[in-house]
Protein backbone atom coordinates (compact mmCIF):
# COMPACT_ATOMS: atom_id res chain seq x y z
CA UNK A 1 0.00 0.00 0.00
CA UNK A 2 1.10 3.59 -0.93
CA UNK A 3 1.93 5.97 2.18
CA UNK A 4 -0.82 8.35 2.75
CA UNK A 5 -1.84 10.92 5.25
CA UNK A 6 -4.97 10.77 6.69
CA UNK A 7 -6.60 13.85 8.58
CA UNK A 8 -8.46 13.53 11.46
CA UNK A 9 -11.70 13.77 9.98
CA UNK A 10 -11.46 10.73 7.86
CA UNK A 11 -9.60 8.60 10.41
CA UNK A 12 -12.46 9.32 12.91
CA UNK A 13 -15.10 8.10 10.09
CA UNK A 14 -13.21 5.23 9.65
CA UNK A 15 -13.17 4.77 13.32
CA UNK A 16 -16.93 5.06 13.70
CA UNK A 17 -17.77 3.16 10.91
CA UNK A 18 -15.82 0.21 12.08
CA UNK A 19 -17.16 0.48 15.57
CA UNK A 20 -20.83 0.43 13.86
CA UNK A 21 -20.07 -2.41 12.58
CA UNK A 22 -21.69 -2.05 9.35
CA UNK A 23 -18.89 -4.10 7.70
CA UNK A 24 -15.96 -6.71 8.90
CA UNK A 25 -12.81 -5.10 9.61
CA UNK A 26 -10.84 -6.61 6.89
CA UNK A 27 -13.72 -5.12 4.01
CA UNK A 28 -13.22 -1.90 5.83
CA UNK A 29 -9.23 -1.65 5.59
CA UNK A 30 -9.79 -3.31 2.19
CA UNK A 31 -12.29 -0.40 1.23
CA UNK A 32 -9.69 2.03 2.66
CA UNK A 33 -6.36 0.82 2.01
CA UNK A 34 -5.15 0.42 5.10
CA UNK A 35 -3.68 -2.22 7.22
CA UNK A 36 -5.59 -3.50 10.30
CA UNK A 37 -2.73 -2.97 12.43
CA UNK A 38 -2.84 0.95 11.04
CA UNK A 39 -6.68 0.69 12.09
CA UNK A 40 -5.62 -0.62 15.37
CA UNK A 41 -2.95 1.83 16.13
CA UNK A 42 -6.16 4.81 14.81
CA UNK A 43 -8.46 3.11 17.29
CA UNK A 44 -5.86 3.17 20.21
CA UNK A 45 -5.48 6.70 19.96
CA UNK A 46 -9.12 7.45 19.20
CA UNK A 47 -9.67 5.50 22.77
CA UNK A 48 -7.41 7.34 24.78
CA UNK A 49 -8.54 10.99 23.33
CA UNK A 50 -11.90 10.60 22.90
CA UNK A 51 -12.72 12.01 26.40
CA UNK A 52 -11.20 15.47 25.45
CA UNK A 53 -14.25 16.02 23.58
CA UNK A 54 -16.42 16.34 26.60
CA UNK A 55 -14.02 18.17 28.54
CA UNK A 56 -14.02 21.37 25.78
CA UNK A 57 -17.78 20.99 26.97
CA UNK A 58 -16.87 21.51 30.88
CA UNK A 59 -14.37 24.30 29.99
CA UNK A 60 -17.02 26.52 27.86
CA UNK A 61 -19.33 26.14 30.38
CA UNK A 62 -17.20 27.21 32.96
CA UNK A 63 -15.93 30.42 30.72
CA UNK A 64 -19.85 30.81 30.42
CA UNK A 65 -20.60 31.03 33.92
CA UNK A 66 -17.36 33.29 35.08
CA UNK A 67 -18.46 35.48 32.03
CA UNK A 68 -21.88 35.86 33.32
CA UNK A 69 -21.01 36.92 36.42
CA UNK A 70 -18.51 39.41 35.28
CA UNK A 71 -21.78 41.06 33.06
CA UNK A 72 -23.67 40.54 36.24
CA UNK A 73 -21.38 42.71 38.17
CA UNK A 74 -20.54 45.54 35.72
CA UNK A 75 -24.33 45.74 35.02
CA UNK A 76 -24.49 46.85 39.28
CA UNK A 77 -22.13 49.12 38.67
CA UNK A 78 -23.40 50.78 35.71
CA UNK A 79 -26.51 51.06 37.83
CA UNK A 80 -25.15 52.47 40.57
CA UNK A 81 -23.23 54.99 38.71
CA UNK A 82 -26.63 55.82 37.26
CA UNK A 83 -28.08 56.32 40.38
CA UNK A 84 -25.09 58.44 41.48
CA UNK A 85 -25.64 60.75 38.50
CA UNK A 86 -28.94 61.47 38.37
CA UNK A 87 -28.68 62.36 42.47
CA UNK A 88 -26.12 64.74 41.10
CA UNK A 89 -28.45 66.00 38.56
CA UNK A 90 -30.96 66.55 41.18
CA UNK A 91 -29.26 68.66 43.19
Amino acid sequence: MKYRKWDAKIKTKIILESLEHKIPLAELCNKYQINQSLYYYWLNEFQKKAHKAFESEHKLKEENKKLKQIIAELSIELKKTELELSEEGEQ
